[in-house]
């Protein structure tokens, strides 16, 4: 049941249009997507997946990265867990987008991460089929982790940017997603060009890097 308002009106685009589309790959590039969930294994790719943290193909489960795949691309009408947004329609025979874990967090036993950089994930998202890059990370300035920005932790937040090092990875995914090394569609993909999201962070403040970039698309909550 949608609550107008508060939801993202996709079921117009479900009955109209399409349920999502296995063509589309999408990168996250997060934590690791747990590939073998009973409701994501059936939407997530078979290989090309890559950890960035440990410089391997073995994908480290992460629950914030599992959320976040389960959001985009979890199997609708199965009868198992929750409904993705592209996430096909099982009793229909539709499948839905595929997920591509770019693993760029690793949670440690004691409570730690471990992080590689995003902007190395991003590109390879572009280089290996995805359309799509997927980013609910940003910036952290709350320097003393009181869960508050305050004083020059506010005043920093306000100024963030994007690093040169992410903007030129978000620039070349928009460039080059679908596309062969001479910048020409690939036959097989649905785009040439690709889209960037990035969320705008939990915050609640008037700026969030690197969602403040002009050419990705910023997503907040209510």
């Amino acid at each position: 049941q949608s609550n107008p308002g508060f939801d993202i009106n996709v079921r117009p685009v479900w009955d109209n249009f399409t349920t999502g589309n296995p063509d589309v790959i999408v990168s996250v590039v997060d934590a690791g997507v747990d590939l073998n969930h009973e409701d994501l294994a059936d939407n997530c790719l078979s290989t090309g997946h890559y950890n960035f943290v440990n410089n391997n193909s073995y994908i480290v489960p992460g629950y914030h990265g599992t959320h976040v795949g389960g959001t985009i691309a979890a199997v609708n009408n199965n009868k198992k867990g929750i409904v993705g947004i592209a996430g096909g329609d099982k009793a229909k025979g539709q499948k839905g987008v595929k997920l591509m874990s770019c693993q760029i967090f690793v949670d440690n036993p004691d409570g730690t991460t471990d992080q590689a950089p995003g902007a190395t994930a991003i590109k390879y998202g572009a280089d290996n089929g995805a359309v799509i890059s997927q980013n609910s990370w940003g910036y952290n300035y709350d320097a003393d982790g009181d869960g508050q920005l305050t004083g020059q932790e506010y005043t920093d937040a306000m100024n963030a940017r994007i690093m040169a090092s992410d903007k030129a990875a978000v620039d070349y995914f928009i460039k080059y997603a679908g596309c062969d090394d001479y910048g020409n569609q690939l036959p097989d993909s649905p785009m040439k060009g690709g889209v960037v999201i990035f969320a705008a962070g939990n915050d609640a403040i008037a700026n969030g890097a690197p969602a403040e970039y002009e050419k990705v698309i910023a997503v907040g909550s209510v």
